[in-house]
């Protein structure tokens, strides 16, 4: 009981800053605005990780690298420790790809729920404030599906498919392991 608490605790700590991270990750990657409540949130959560590592390692072809490694690393120690508690000795080796596939995995349940609350915001309000964060967010993902996929009756289905591809990555991802 006490070491499924432990894994429970692990999990859920260290998720929540490998998920800020990722999410520092993409919107610079994706050239995400930071000035909006969400962008803040990350931002300040996130620099007191990423500056002093930022100093070291270099970013890479317009891509954050410092980010990406620390969500990395910060998910491989929660490997790491969840398997201690529970008595297992994975390889670091084993460690360093699961957390690999574990960034993928979760980056695009990043990219699912900024699809979701897309399609919200575009029956609700299509211009409130924080519509264009997530419409930045999703718009290069979608962007290559309405070139084939026309909107039917002024409802576009592109988001959907989009859904349906990413929840077939996370099938094939979850069969990798």
């Amino acid at each position: 009981m006490l070491g499924q608490i432990g894994v429970y605790l692990v999990d859920t700590v260290f998720a929540f800053f490998v998920m800020l991270l990722l999410a520092r990750f993409h919107f610079q990657w994706l050239r995400v605005p930071f000035r909006n409540p969400v962008g803040e949130f990350v931002l300040a959560t996130t620099s007191w990780l990423v500056m002093p590592v930022r100093r070291v390692i270099p970013g890479l072809a317009g891509l954050d690298t410092a980010t990406l490694l620390l969500a990395w690393l910060l998910q491989c120690l929660a490997i790491w420790i969840k398997a201690a508690i529970v008595g297992a000795e994975p390889s670091l080796l084993a460690i360093a790809g699961i957390a690999l596939l574990d960034l993928l995995r979760l980056s695009l349940y990043l990219l699912v729920f900024a699809i979701i609350v897309q399609v919200i915001f575009s029956w609700i309000n299509p211009y409130a404030p924080m519509a264009p964060v997530f419409n930045a967010m999703t718009a290069p993902f979608l962007r290559p599906l309405r070139r084939f996929i026309p909107p039917l009756g002024n409802v576009d289905l592109t988001p959907l498919v989009l859904l349906v591809l990413i929840q077939i990555l996370l099938i094939v991802l979850a069969n990798v392991v």
